[in-house]
This record gives structure tokens, C-alpha cells and sequence, in this order.
């Protein structure tokens, strides 16, 4: 039996990856058609107040499954393709690079939207310090609470900007000042907010020159975001080491594979292959992970 040119067999593996993309389209389809709207029912609830910083703010939960199932369906064809393209057959090789690449499909669009999250969230936090410094400038120059909160909101930009509004809206249909920022405490947790907010409320309540309050929460602030940025330029070396050393057996993999594919077949091709790549995969995510811990202080 004569065996099959490479070019024929390249042919067969697309037309059968074509065929299994089709199917996982249409299965992506049907599952679609019953999962968004019940996802879109169990998620949908009336807010006034503005939306949380999660990733219900970005994306519709439904859409989100969506965006998960086609690239889950996606990756899953892809890998099996490509796996059976290196002429790996075994299912003990075959499904749990399915299920890697499932896994894979379903976290990279919720990575990337929590870290949308993550950013607007920074973003924030960052201009706490320029809101403590505008409140104390505007009541400096005679103005009220609200009138310096509001003068503010029209130079700052971002979610301060969308924050801010929502709280001057809540303060003009009667909601008390302190209140309506706690409430935007409770959509975007920081801890300098609340430091304000607590400097605001006190004063509010006993007397006293908020202005002069507000100088010494600002110079607090400043000091906080000060050693912050102290403490990660100390930790940057340890968050790149475990990212390199995370990546570097990968890499190591990947280049021996092209350099010389005949001696790292077996790894792919035997069952004692496989359990080495496992056993690696999972080390190196251990690794990655204490490494992190050790180097996110919190502050």
C-alpha cells in the first residue's frame, strides 16, 4: 500500500477541518438561539444609578456567551487540526488539548474585557487626587460642596466625568451629597474615594472648614500614590521573571519542535509525552502564580 503524498493528505486534513467548522458553527448557532435571551432574562434588572464597574458595563452578558461559545468552537477546531495535521491520533492526546482549547476559548474574551475593567478602574483612581485638589481650589474660592463638585465635572474627563454626573443628577432629584458618593464609592471601590468621603460627611456633620480638611486629605493622597509608585517600581523585575519563566519552557518547546521535529515528536505522539507536557503546564502555572503572589503587595 503506497502511502498517501503529503499534498493529498494536507487536502484530506482541510477538508475535513472545513467540515468541522461548519459543524461547530451550527452548534454554536443553535446553542446561541437558546442561551442569550435566557442569559439577557436572568441578567437584565433596572439601574438607575449607573452601572457597576464589572464586566455588565462593557458587554451584555448574552453577547459575551456568544463571543465565548464561537471562540471556544473556534480553537477547539483549530487545535484538533492541526494536532491531527502532525498525525496524532491518540485520544488521550486529542482530548484534553479539546478541552485546553474550550478552556482557552471561554476565558480570553472575560480576560479581556476584566481587564477593560481593570483600566477604567486605574483610571479612576488616578484622578481621585485631581478631584481632592479641585474640591479644595473651588471651596478656597467661595464656592459650595455641590457648585465645586460641579465645576469640577466639566474640566475632568473619563469615568470621573460619567461619575460625577451621576452624582450631581442624584443630588439634584434629593439625594444628600454624602450619599450620592457613596453610592459612586459603590460602583468603583478605591480607597482614597472613600478617605474623601468620610473627611466630607464628618465635617458636614460637626462644622468646621471643609477646605481645610480636604488640604491635608489631598497631601494623604498624594503620599499614598507616591509610595505606590515606589512599590511597583521595586516589584517590576519579579512581575517580568515570572512572566519569562513562565514562558521560556513554552518557547524552548516550540523552537526545538522547528529545529528538529524528529526528536520532539514522542512528546506529542506517546502517552508518557503527554503526561510530561501536563505535568510541565501545570508547574509552570504554579510557578507564575506564587511568583505573582509574592510580588503583589498590597498597599
Amino acid at each position: 500500500m503506497h502511502p498517501i503524498p503529503i499534498s493529498q493528505r494536507s487536502l484530506l486534513y482541510l477538508l475535513v477541518f472545513a467540515a468541522a467548522g461548519a459543524l461547530i458553527y451550527v452548534l454554536v448557532q443553535l446553542v446561541n438561539g437558546f442561551s442569550m435571551e435566557y442569559y439577557d432574562r436572568r441578567t437584565k434588572a433596572p439601574n438607575v444609578s449607573g452601572h457597576r464597574n464589572d464586566i455588565g458595563y462593557f458587554i451584555a452578558p448574552g453577547m459575551l456567551m456568544q463571543i465565548q461559545l464561537s471562540l471556544a468552537g473556534l480553537l477547539l477546531g483549530g487545535a484538533l487540526a492541526v494536532m491531527l495535521f502532525c498525525r496524532v491520533f491518540l485520544w488521550y492526546a486529542l482530548l484534553p488539548a479539546g478541552l485546553a482549547a474550550v478552556a482557552v476559548g471561554f476565558a480570553l474574551p472575560w480576560l479581556y474585557f476584566a481587564r477593560k475593567v481593570k483600566k477604567r478602574a486605574k483610571e479612576f483612581e488616578s484622578s481621585i487626587l485631581d478631584l481632592s485638589m479641585g474640591l479644595t481650589s473651588g471651596l478656597r474660592a467661595g464656592q459650595a460642596l455641590p457648585q465645586a463638585l460641579e465645576v469640577f465635572s466639566r474640566r475632568c474627563d473619563g469615568p470621573m466625568k460619567e461619575e460625577l454626573s451621576i452624582v450631581l443628577q442624584e443630588y439634584r432629584l434629593g439625594l444628600e451629597l454624602p450619599d450620592a458618593l457613596q453610592r459612586m464609592y459603590d460602583r468603583l471601590p478605591c480607597e482614597d474615594l472613600l478617605l474623601l468621603i468620610i473627611s466630607i460627611r464628618l465635617t458636614l456633620q460637626s462644622g468646621g472648614s471643609l477646605a481645610e480638611v480636604l488640604v491635608r486629605i489631598t497631601q494623604t493622597i498624594q503620599d499614598r500614590i507616591e509610595f505606590y509608585q515606589k512599590l511597583q517600581a521595586l516589584t517590576a523585575q519579579g512581575r517580568f521573571e515570572a512572566l519569562a519563566m513562565s514562558l521560556a519552557p513554552l518557547l524552548a518547546f516550540v523552537l526545538l519542535f522547528i529545529i528538529n521535529n524528529e526528536l520532539m515528536l514522542p512528546m506529542v505522539r506517546t502517552l508518557i509525552g503527554w503526561c510530561a507536557i501536563g505535568i510541565m503546564l501545570t508547574l509552570q502555572v504554579i510557578g507564575y502564580i506564587v511568583i505573582r503572589a509574592i510580588v503583589d503587595v498590597k498597599v
